[in-house]
């Protein structure tokens, strides 16, 4: 497909994020509705919705987004989904590292578009897994391609949780080809790997970036599949958990972990790094930190 405009699939894309958002969004505020959510004497928490604005260089229209946040909720202490539509010029910093991860023609015209959802929850219950999901659609008039993916980050593991998260994830991804969840797999484990802690950050999921199979439509349809498999995924873990008793002591784990995700999300994560450095709402890119963390 040639990649110079492709007006109606990036349209179709960015339509397609933000139906995800407000799937996703439903269903957490259904979660934290439920009898089981816990939290003595605090009120079932609601998304707060505001628009986020790239800035570009000249002043024009650079696009943006809505960022949907929850904070201080029974089960979620914070909660973010970003979807946004944003376009320009690739800063120099940017378009160095594509053209090194062999993206062709950034190197000769750095316009581009991009559009995706971004997602990230950190629950009050220590037993109740973090998640991570982010999926987008990236375009330069030489190329386009799909990235993101999604992980589980339990402060404390349960094995029969991680089994149940990647199991979705394989039986989403297996009509796609059954090399394509262990290919992504191990691109997750590599991706999300914390090497000055020489450990993960969680327990896996799926991850890629850079795809692009010569086919749109099945690649969008990849994509659209791995938003698919989030809820079903994270969402039964999270109501098998959200009553489960806690202390300090589980608490202190939490707050330890989220440190390291923490970590990782500030020094490693390209979202966070092509976010900050191509002129996004910094409030946004930055969603994803914990809204308490501990370092011993």
């Amino acid at each position: 497909m040639d990649a110079e405009m492709m007006t109606d699939e990036k349209a179709r894309a960015s339509a397609w994020f933000g139906d995800l958002r407000d799937r996703i969004v439903a269903a957490y505020e259904g979660l934290e509705d439920g009898e089981a959510a816990g939290a003595e004497g605090i009120a079932p928490g609601r998304f707060q919705f505001r628009e986020t604005r790239r800035s570009a260089p000249d002043g024009g229209d650079a696009g943006g987004g809505v960022m949907a946040v929850l904070k201080g909720g029974r089960v979620f202490e914070k909660m973010g989904v970003g979807v946004s539509t944003v376009h320009g010029v690739l800063g120099a910093e940017a378009q160095k590292a594509m053209a090194a991860r062999g993206v062709p023609g950034v190197a000769e015209d750095p316009r581009f578009w991009a559009s995706g959802i971004s997602l990230v929850a950190h629950p009050r219950n220590p037993h109740v897994p973090a998640v991570h999901l982010n999926t987008r659609m990236f375009w330069t008039p030489a190329a386009w391609w799909f990235g993101g993916g999604t992980d589980l980050n339990p402060a404390i593991e349960y094995p029969e949780d991680t089994a149940r998260f990647h199991d979705v994830l394989r039986a989403h991804l297996d009509p796609h080809g059954e090399g394509e969840y262990p290919r992504q797999k191990a691109w997750a484990d590599e991706y999300f790997f914390v090497p000055h802690r020489g450990r993960a950050r969680g327990v896996g999921g799926i991850f890629l970036d850079d795809h692009n199979s010569g086919d749109w439509e099945r690649d969008f349809a990849m994509i659209q599949d791995i938003g698919r498999a989030f809820l079903p995924a994270w969402l039964p873990l999270a109501e098998r958990r959200v009553a489960q008793p806690w202390g300090e002591a589980e608490k202190e784990r939490q707050l330890i972990h989220r440190g390291l995700y923490a970590e990782f999300n500030l020094v490693y994560d390209r979202g966070t790094k092509f976010g900050l450095a191509s002129g996004h709402d910094a409030e946004a890119v930055l969603m994803s930190l914990p809204p308490l963390a501990k370092w011993v």
